[in-house]
């Protein structure tokens, strides 16, 4: 009977010490990546967030238009184009670059004049800041 007790108790002691040693062991979970905030990078998620909400999604305030990324630019300002449709070598309706680091947004052209310029103003802003989604 006492042998029996004697190895009870020194598996309770051997699972406590175990459960310390585990609990040892644990570690902050490591932080998130601090967001890019680069001109390119900038530029890519703004370019994929103008291309999966206004064009991909069918968006019929886009249907006229379509996306130009210029994200490959040796002058340091990668950018992207919004040119009409049937009519892509045609002068852009909209810029949108960027440009250092922290990077600096700059939109402009006769798009941001129209009834969707607004909004295209606060999806960019958005999406510079590191937001996502759709409206």
């Amino acid at each position: 009977m006492r042998a029996a007790a004697f190895i009870r108790f020194m598996a309770t002691v051997g699972s406590v010490a175990l459960l310390g040693l585990a609990a040892g062991c644990q570690t902050e979970p490591p932080p998130a990546p601090a967001r890019n905030t680069a001109a390119l990078a900038t530029m890519e998620r703004v370019a994929l967030g103008a291309n999966a909400c206004w064009f991909k999604s069918g968006d019929p305030a886009f249907k006229p238009y379509r996306l130009a990324p210029e994200l490959n630019s040796f002058s340091g300002r990668p950018r992207i184009l919004i040119v009409k449709r049937n009519s892509p070598e045609s002068r852009p309706l909209a810029v949108v670059q960027a440009e250092g680091h922290p990077a600096r947004l700059q939109a402009f052209g006769p798009l941001f004049s129209e009834a969707v310029g607004a909004r295209m103003t606060t999806d960019i802003k958005r999406w510079g800041a590191g937001g996502e989604g759709c409206r």
